[in-house]
């Protein structure tokens, strides 16, 4: 199967994994809770903001796994 994004935060000037993406995130990239849940991308409730190198790996995501089912069936 197709591993999971990394989330990236940015903080202190520094960037670091993140604990999960925002619900914005999820939305920009055509995903609802649910589905993330059922694809197994952490979801963290507590962040606000949406960034866009977030979004472009969860929409990388979606395109890799995409691939993958139809190479399967």
């Amino acid at each position: 199967m197709v591993k999971t994004p990394n989330l990236i935060s940015k903080g202190g000037g520094k960037q670091r994994e993140g604990r999960g993406f925002s619900i914005g995130e999820l939305k920009e990239a055509g995903l609802s809770v649910a589905e993330a849940v059922k694809l197994g991308v952490y979801i963290d409730k507590r962040r606000r903001s949406t960034h866009e190198y977030n979004v472009k790996a969860l929409k990388e995501y979606l395109a890799r796994l995409n691939r993958t089912v139809k190479s399967l069936g």
